[in-house]
């Protein structure tokens, strides 16, 4: 997924110690938790040899989870799966929103009620541990090191310009070709992401090329959306020009 994920080209690659790049295969996805594991592993053997680390992507929870920590819940239960599965099937996303407000109003008043996935990831939890989702939050780990919140803010148009010519930058690296050479897993889930998943309809015969490379920049902006709007919550990132501004800011902290 070297197009798709833009993977650092061999220059960028030897000019700084890299890590997490292209270190499994699409058949072993890394969870945040697992993220969270392995990168303080990584970082504490960095900062045995320096006192700066950089991290850099686009997964909030993802960063989140590495420098902030996760709630600890307890393992999902097959039955509890089963359990919410069928009520998926019987009932759909109301039955997840009656249920999941009589076993835990609290979490519902502040979930995405219209997100299936966390209405069953809570309900899932609930089930298995046999007391609210809520109660399980609020309970991390504190962490031994230090961390500075940057973010780059560009005006709306020139973002979104920039992602359509990232778009074009890719499709003219191969990015049509990576996706062919996917197609066969397209069932899982680290393929149902932007830059892949509006292909396999077009492979399937459902809409043109087009169409496909349309939905990739449009996708791609509401994902910058999303980002923008992740990292504006809270207060906690400081907004900067670019590296330079970056660096300076780290240093002079």
């Amino acid at each position: 997924m070297e197009i798709g994920n833009a993977r650092p080209i061999a220059t960028e690659l030897a000019a700084a110690k890299h890590h997490f790049i292209a270190d499994r295969s699409i058949h072993d996805p890394l969870s945040a938790g697992g993220f969270e594991r392995e990168g303080l592993a990584c970082l504490r053997t960095i900062f045995e040899h320096h006192d700066y680390a950089v991290l850099t992507g686009g997964s909030g929870l993802y960063l989140r989870a590495l420098c902030q920590g996760l709630d600890k819940f307890p393992d999902v239960t097959d039955a509890a799966r089963t359990q919410v599965q069928n009520l998926v099937v019987e009932q759909g996303l109301i039955g997840l929103q009656t249920e999941l407000e009589r076993l835990d109003p609290q979490h519902f008043a502040v979930v995405d009620q219209q997100n299936p996935r966390r209405l069953e990831r809570a309900l899932q939890v609930c089930y298995s541990a046999g007391q609210p989702y809520s109660s399980f939050l609020g309970k991390r780990e504190k962490r031994d090191f230090q961390c500075v919140y940057l973010r780059t803010h560009p005006e709306r148009p020139l973002l979104y310009n920039r992602i359509n010519q990232r778009v074009d930058a890719m499709l003219d690296g191969g990015l049509e070709a990576e996706a062919r050479a996917l197609y066969s897993h397209r069932h899982l889930p680290v393929l149902q992401t932007v830059g892949y998943q509006e292909w396999w309809p077009f492979f399937d015969g459902d809409y043109d090329r087009d169409r496909a490379v349309e939905l990739i920049k449009q996708n791609s902006r509401r994902y910058a959306k999303r980002q923008v709007t992740w990292f504006g919550r809270g207060g906690g990132y400081v907004a900067v020009d670019g590296v330079a501004a970056a660096v300076e800011l780290v240093e002079v902290g």
